[in-house]
């Protein structure tokens, strides 16, 4: 077994990237710019928000930050959305999730200006996505991705099962490991909870990605020997023997599937990182206007 390390992998594309910013920044005279709005102080949201704050700082970019109260209504966040998307002084904007129950999280993803959406959620780059055309691909499949080729993980002809379809990293990346591309080329089985064969499916599996969002869900005998598994998930649990008060597991069970597969990510220190570093690499194209030019 050998870890994809997305730290070692991260670190090393974030110096490519600030390499390109500083470029950037010497020809247009201006920073890449990502704002990020921060609804109500749910924990995990926090944390996640100021991480890519941090990483910005670190690669060269600019980076805002705009909190509401839970209390904002959902016309509100509206209008502020609509005036950053008016900004050509900022290139990426991402509203954080989740979002109080009073405002519809699909309607806010739709406000966001399609060329400014660095998480890569509006249905126009899903859309592109799916075509094969130029788009910011969604955050933490872009991560993904970027891992298994910093892995140079052999994809072409494996069977992929993917566990989850969620339209942020499931469905997604069963669109990317198919397409003819590399890394890609896979045939790939889209499955999720309601999959009546789930376990005999993911046995068939030569990589496997978990991203349905139950701690511990894949278990051994969900794993044939030697395959590659990335583990999506990051679940939270209250704990009083670390210092922040609560535990990271993935949808993987670790201790007891890392023995079978030939390469395995941890939670934490593996796509976590990676989404970060497709958020980052899509405000940067955003800011040359790589994706779309206009």
């Amino acid at each position: 077994m050998q870890l994809l390390d997305g730290k070692f992998a991260s670190e090393k594309i974030k110096l490519e990237i600030a390499a390109e910013a500083a470029e950037f920044l010497a020809s247009s005279g201006r920073q890449p710019h990502l704002l990020a709005i921060l609804v109500g102080n749910d924990g995990g949201s926090e944390t996640y928000v100021a991480s890519k704050m941090k990483n910005c700082e670190k690669v060269g970019f600019k980076s805002s930050l705009i909190r509401y109260d839970d209390s904002v209504t959902e016309e509100e966040l509206l209008q502020k959305i609509a005036e950053i998307n008016a900004d050509k002084g900022v290139d990426g904007l991402i509203v954080q999730l989740p979002l109080p129950k009073h405002i519809d999280p699909e309607k806010v993803t739709e406000a966001i200006d399609y060329r400014k959406d660095v998480d890569g959620f509006h249905p126009v780059n899903l859309g592109r996505m799916m075509r094969n055309l130029p788009c910011f691909i969604p955050a933490t499949p872009y991560g993904i991705m970027l891992l298994l080729k910093a892995y140079e993980i052999d994809t072409i002809g494996k069977h992929c099962v993917v566990v989850g379809r969620s339209n942020i990293v499931g469905s997604p990346m069963s669109i990317l490991m198919a397409r003819n591309a590399n890394p890609g080329n896979c045939t790939v089985t889209l499955t999720h909870s309601k999959t009546a064969n789930l376990k005999e499916l993911a046995l068939q599996a030569d990589i496997i990605v978990a991203a349905i969002g139950k701690k511990n869900f894949v278990t051994a005998d969900m794993v044939k020997p030697g395959a590659v598994i990335i583990d999506v998930g990051i679940n939270r649990e209250t704990s009083a023997t670390t210092k922040s008060g609560f535990k990271l597991y993935g949808d993987v069970d670790f201790e007891n599937v890392a023995p079978l597969a030939s390469w395995i990510t941890p939670v934490p220190g593996g796509v976590g990182l990676m989404t970060i570093v497709g958020l980052l690499k899509n405000t940067l194209a955003s800011a040359k206007k790589e994706i779309y030019p206009d």
